[in-house]
């Protein structure tokens, strides 16, 4: 491994409160570490008098955290031994009451009795350490913390229950293989390799090559399903932009009302839409403003249309496009755009042609009746997967260092075939292939950096 294990002295035991901050019926301090057991018999006072030390792993204990003579806390104590736990070291989680001043309390005294504060991802970046899991499922756990929609959360189960890491195994191990039989012929060249064996390996390279490819072609959707898009609702003042916003959350969030003008700030919110996350923004209608409060939030607006990458740009259908609808369509002619029209329990008086002359399709809704706002998620979807069907069974990667590590390890095995095929040295096509594992050992953690480490946990809460 590629990592001075200094900065990481495994022989402390760490402690951390593992729930949100807030009020809540339960709270967890989580204890790791060789003391943590030592720990516990200090501060536990169990109802049948027994000590943690002598509890089972696995079990959970009714008592109290008592410093000196005052009880803290009435709590649950669970015991988890090594190596079978989550970090592969001893685990004392106390189950206590959710206040923040009981867990402070209650974290205060563990610290106190031997144990220093966990890093942010300190318990997860243990597990990887302790080899437990690898650095793919490590940054899978955060993936499902994060996750927005149950297809992201599938992908980081997925990514958890070790699906990529299977995958990229079984690619090593072919390359491992290639790698020794040209090493040996390196090696012993007397027996020389000959044209059919140099076939094969090429046969098995361009193999390697097509199922990174193919793991690749996800990528994007998978990224989509990670990350979510940027989608602004735009239209003149009084189109129904707050409405429509409203359809898609199922909830009343922006304020409506029969007067232009109402929305006079963006509104954002994350919805789910066929599994997307979708980070959609309610813009102030695009007016000549009347004071500086309605300049503010349409420079705003312009921003959050310059920065969108799907715009839903929204036409009132009771009513005949006017000049402002023009100056829209005009400014927005560089979008992605779905075209509504908004307003279809209403008597129609839009010019529908004119719309239809200037984008391929258009949707009829009213926002206010929940009409069609199906079809238009279904038109969202297909737009953005670009007509593909999502596929959670395949192997979705969307990790931007996985895919980085990925599309370089394809090309170092591209150039590789190229090379068998113009007859090159069999030292520079054996050293292109060990440069396409050191890429894909980067996305296991077989090999990392401390840096690398570093970004990665940082990113977690304190107390996973």
């Amino acid at each position: 491994m590629n990592l001075k294990m200094e900065r990481y002295d495994l022989n402390d035991t760490i402690a951390a409160i593992a729930t949100p901050p807030g009020e809540s019926c339960i709270g967890i301090v989580r204890i790791s570490g060789r003391s943590a057991l030592v720990v516990a018999d200090r501060i536990f006072v169990s109802k049948d008098k027994k000590k943690p030390s002598a509890f089972k792993t696995y079990t959970t204990h009714y008592g109290w955290i008592v410093k000196e003579v005052k009880i803290i806390d009435e709590v649950i104590l669970t015991v988890m031994r090594s190596p079978k736990s989550y970090t592969k070291e001893d685990i004392v989680e106390i189950n206590c009451h959710g206040g923040i001043l009981a867990l402070r309390a209650i974290l205060d005294w563990v610290l106190e009795n031997g144990c220093r504060l966990a890093e942010p991802g300190e318990f997860t970046k243990r597990a990887f350490l302790n080899g437990r899991i690898d650095l793919a499922q490590a940054e899978a756990v955060l993936d499902i913390i994060r996750a927005k929609t149950d297809s992201a959360l599938k992908i980081g189960i997925a990514q958890l229950k070790g699906n990529l890491t299977s995958v990229i195994n079984n690619l090593r191990q072919d390359l491992l293989d290639i790698l020794s039989h040209l090493e040996a012929n390196i090696d012993f060249p007397e027996e020389e390799i000959s044209t059919v064996d140099l076939k094969a390996i090429s046969h098995k390279l361009e193999d390697i090559n097509k199922k990174l490819e193919d793991i690749l072609d996800n990528a994007k959707q998978g990224r989509i399903l990670r990350e979510g898009i940027k989608v602004v609702i735009c239209g003149k003042p009084n189109v129904g932009k707050s409405s429509l916003l409203n359809a898609l959350l199922r909830q009343e969030r922006a304020i409506v009302t029969p007067l232009p003008g109402t929305t006079r700030d963006t509104i954002e919110e994350v919805i789910d839409i066929k599994g997307i996350p979708i980070r959609i923004v309610d813009t102030a209608g695009i007016i000549e403003p009347r004071d500086l409060i309605e300049r503010k939030a349409i420079q705003r607006s312009k921003k959050y249309i310059d920065l969108a990458e799907l715009v839903i740009l929204l036409f009132d259908g009771s009513k005949k496009l006017s000049r402002e609808d023009e100056v829209l369509i005009k400014k927005l002619r560089r979008k992605t755009i779905v075209a509504i029209i908004n307003k279809m329990d209403l008597k129609q008086k839009i010019e529908k042609d004119k719309i239809l002359k200037r984008f391929k399709g258009v949707i009829n809704i009213s926002a206010k009746k929940l009409k069609n706002i199906d079809l238009l998620e279904s038109t969202i979807a297909n737009l953005i997967y670009n007509g593909k069907v999502s596929c959670l069974e395949s192997i979705m990667v969307s990790n931007l260092r996985h895919i980085e590590a990925m599309r370089m390890a394809k090309k170092l095995i591209a150039e590789a075939v190229n090379s068998l095929d113009n007859k090159l040295s069999l030292e520079f096509i054996a050293q292109g292939i060990k440069d396409a594992l050191i890429y894909l050992d980067d996305i296991l953690g077989k090999s990392f950096s401390q840096d690398l480490l570093d970004k990665i946990f940082s990113e977690f809460c304190i107390g996973k």
